[in-house]
């Protein structure tokens, strides 16, 4: 135990972050990517980048549907929208095989402008990232579940700790002393804590609440008699099955009322479902789009219109009520859009994105504090030991080597046989390769010269995306300024941004001077001329 209070949060902040400090930055880093992950499987299928959406893309649809599943039980079709390009096209099969009580089905991809149905290079996309984020990869669902709840506990332990420690924290947030070393990493440390703290504490609890339900189960399993399933269906109820198909008739144009739902609301449609198409007791369901709200009373879904599928007639008119809802909904709801930005415009996402990146920063600048603080207490002609070669070799590889290989991620997308079996699965296989190669090379070389070369790597990989992309395909940086398509074209200007980062980093590290080596030890001065701040002799303190 430490001498005081503070010291003892001083010990406490250090080593819960550096105990699963590596596992946090890795958290952070694709957590952050996650704000933009349909834009980045997007990116990754080019195939549908030139699809948009087009007056009759519904009739093409329909028609599309007819020919593929005119017997279904359901249709359901999502339209283009600015987040993705191609229409997509579900539905549930007649007859089909129940597993665990979930309803398969199936789903194809349209071209929104020709109607032609396509198949995009196989790709887990942002998809990927998004779910490394929570669940990890490769292990068992529930203790890669366990294990992130704990680093996230232990993320919150620092958050609060550190505060406790720095009492002048937000005086501090306003020095930095860059090229002081271990004095520079502590005042970006502060710096990037203190920019997004209420984001930091926030981003960390809503995780962790996210998971009640697996860390603190007990509530739900003594209401519900240990029957999660009953809880869930209650909570997330998807509705009554739709009734059994009726007899074989035509539906009306839908063109008609679709305008009807969009002068009723304001708001174009974005989603048609049909139950039991092409039968006398088929039903349109017409979706818009509800306003986007944080704190969100809206729990009865999207605004929607009903009709009769063989007469046209509205039957149904839902507008989500603000009906009072517990409060333990309320509060769950409201964090668990604050964490993934659900209610959030493409201004406010970047918003987040930032500060998930200050987030990164602020994990990164703590690991490399460590290390630097530990370093520098060294003698002259002392060389680190094993373990702080081994910090500093895994702070390499979570952080330079992470990043090297979600470039490579990216890059693999590109050159992969888009026929390639399984290929999805070697996308992630390179990631995990180019993450391994890192990790081992940074064990190798832990040092500041195995710094400047996976920071190298970093940075051709980084420039190399948009370069091979517009090698590779039709869909880049310029064609993507030119037809408006802002999803395409911000995805290459971060690799360049990235890469520059990386080049300035680079920069850096090459000109930074390299220590002197160790001089011999002077004889004592006299005691009258004594400048080392050591005490002279006959004097006390």
């Amino acid at each position: 135990m430490k001498k005081s209070f503070r010291q003892s949060m001083a010990w406490l902040h250090t080593w819960a972050g550096l105990l699963l400090g590596w596992l946090l930055v890795a958290i952070f880093i694709t957590g952050t990517s996650a704000y933009f992950r349909e834009e980045i499987t997007l990116w990754m299928q080019p195939e549908l980048h030139d699809s948009t959406l087009q007056p009759d893309t519904v009739d093409k649809a329909l028609a599309a549907l007819n020919a593929k599943a005119p017997d279904a039980r359901s249709w359901d079709i999502s339209l283009p929208g600015p987040r993705h390009t191609a229409a997509e096209l579900r539905w549930q099969p007649a007859k089909q095989p129940e597993n665990e009580g979930r309803r398969r089905g199936e789903q194809m991809l349209m071209d929104a402008d020709s109607g032609e149905i396509v198949s995009p290079r196989a790709t887990r996309g942002g998809n990927f990232l998004y779910r490394f984020h929570f669940e990890l990869y490769g292990i068992d669902r529930l203790w890669a579940r366990l294990l992130v709840c704990l680093a996230t506990l232990f993320m919150l332990i620092a958050i609060i700790s550190g505060v406790i420690t720095h009492k002048k924290i937000f005086k501090d947030f306003f020095t930095f002393r860059p090229g002081k070393g271990q004095r520079s990493w502590l005042d970006a440390h502060n710096a990037t804590a203190v920019l997004a703290l209420p984001y930091h504490f926030m981003i960390t609890y809503s995780g962790l609440l996210l998971f009640m339900t697996l860390i603190m189960p007990w509530g739900i399993d003594a209401a519900y008699q240990g029957d999660r399933r009953a809880f869930f269906s209650e909570v997330f109820s998807r509705g009554e099955d739709a009734a059994r198909p009726g007899a074989p008739e035509a539906m009306v144009a839908i063109g008609p009322l679709i305008e009807q739902t969009e002068t009723r609301f304001g708001k174009p449609v974005t989603r048609i479902q049909i139950s039991n198409p092409n039968r006398d007791n088929a039903q349109i369901t017409l979706r818009v789009n509800r306003d986007p709200a944080v704190t969100d009373r809206q729990r009865g879904g999207d605004p929607t219109q009903v009709f009769l599928g063989n007469t046209g007639e509205l039957i149904d008119t839902h507008i989500p009520a603000n009906d009072p809802v517990s409060p333990g909904w309320r509060i769950y709801n409201f964090f668990t859009s604050v964490h993934m930005a659900r209610f959030a415009d493409p201004l406010t996402r970047w918003l987040f994105f930032l500060f998930g990146v200050a987030g990164c920063a602020m994990t990164i600048t703590g690991m490399l504090l460590w290390v630097s603080k530990r370093t520098q207490q060294l003698r002259r002609d002392q060389q680190p030991d094993r373990a702080l070669k081994m910090v500093n070799g895994l702070n390499m590889a979570s952080i330079t080597g992470l990043m090297l290989a979600i470039a490579a991620y990216f890059l693999a997308n590109r050159l992969l046989p888009v026929t390639l079996e399984a290929r999805e699965s070697r996308e992630i296989q390179v990631f995990f390769l180019a993450w391994l190669v890192s990790l081992v090379h940074g064990l190798l070389r832990p040092h500041r010269q195995g710094w400047v070369e996976q920071v190298g790597a970093a940075t051709v990989l980084w420039f190399a995306v948009p370069i091979i992309n517009m090698l590779t395909t039709e869909s880049h940086l310029f064609s993507a300024l030119a037809w408006q398509h802002p999803a395409i074209a911000s995805f290459d200007l971060v690799c360049l941004i990235l890469a520059g980062l990386g080049g300035y980093t680079l920069w850096r590290l090459q000109r930074k001077p390299v220590p002197a080596k160790p001089r011999r030890a002077r004889p004592p001065r006299a005691a009258n001329t004594s400048t080392t701040g050591q005490t002279p002799a006959g004097e006390t303190q």
